[in-house]
């Protein structure tokens, strides 16, 4: 089954680009997931449209958030990029005449949709200054490992 990474992904993008001063190429913020940078480029652009990011061309250029952490939620985010599906399994078919496939239909669409809601639910409560809060906290433990390590070596 594909997943459909696009709200990671640009959640990833959008931190990294909340984590740094100054504008994030494509070719930057591309390598930070491992893909090409039209495909950045593409997604941004949308985000772009919705007025969440900015983009400056030429020498010294890139992309920089245009919006404030706190008012933008992963809902948001999650419209932007189009809603994906957040449940890959569906239906066998699409309208079928076996009652029993009926009766597992019904269910399946009522899990889904309550499912649904709560994701929904969940994501309209987090924003970006929220995942900015947790990098940040786990960046300073991680400093605080590395730091104490270093001294353990030293003795």
């Amino acid at each position: 089954m594909k997943q459909d990474s696009r709200l990671s992904s640009v959640l990833h993008v959008l931190l990294h680009m909340a984590h740094h001063d100054g504008p994030l190429t494509s070719e930057t913020l591309a390598g930070f997931l491992g893909t090409h940078p039209v495909l950045v480029r593409k997604v941004l652009g949308s985000l772009r449209e919705l007025g969440y990011v900015a983009s400056v061309k030429g020498h010294g250029g890139g992309w920089t958030l245009a919006c404030r952490l706190e008012d933008v939620t992963l809902l948001d985010i999650h419209r932007a990029v189009g809603t994906p599906e957040a449940f890959a399994a569906g239906h066998r078919i699409e309208r079928p005449q076996c009652l029993v496939e009926q009766a597992v239909d019904e269910a399946l669409d009522d899990a889904f949709r309550e499912a649904e809601a709560l994701l929904v639910a969940r994501l309209g409560k987090v924003t970006l200054a929220d995942l900015a809060t947790s990098f940040s906290r786990r960046a300073a433990h991680a400093g605080a490992i590395a730091r104490k390590a270093t001294r353990h070596e030293r003795t």
